[in-house]
């Protein structure tokens, strides 16, 4: 367990360079795949996903969704996907509906959009 626990972070790592190199080139639609591989480490190698974030997650991908992966701390929690914004409502559905399947609680959506970020005033 701790080999793959120590792979995760690793590669964990090498997958947030990668996103910044992304960005940086504004290749924004690619990082869709680095959070779908973050997720599986997370679910195989670290081993906190519980089956409702794996729903979501592949729920998500199935309807369209660019990548997605867990976040927080692990054992629940939530779920952030990478959306096209003509896809967002079909992405919403299908997850939904994946949890009403199952008999899981229902899901709370909340869109997410870039900005500059933080900077200075001068």
């Amino acid at each position: 367990m701790a080999v793959r626990r120590v792979r995760h972070v690793v590669r964990e790592n090498a997958r947030v360079l990668d996103a910044v190199k992304l960005l940086r080139e504004r290749r924004v639609r690619e990082i869709g795949r680095l959070l779908t591989a973050s997720h599986a480490s997370l679910r195989d190698d670290y081993e906190v996903s519980v089956a409702e974030l794996d729903v979501a997650v592949d729920a998500a991908l199935d309807a369209g969704a660019l990548g997605a992966r867990m976040i927080g701390g692990g054992f629940g929690g939530s779920v952030i996907a990478l959306v096209e914004n003509a896809d967002r409502s079909s992405v919403e559905v299908a997850v939904a509906d994946a949890f009403r399947q199952r008999g899981f609680t229902e899901p709370a959506f909340h869109v997410g959009r870039p900005s500059p970020g933080a900077g200075r005033d001068r």
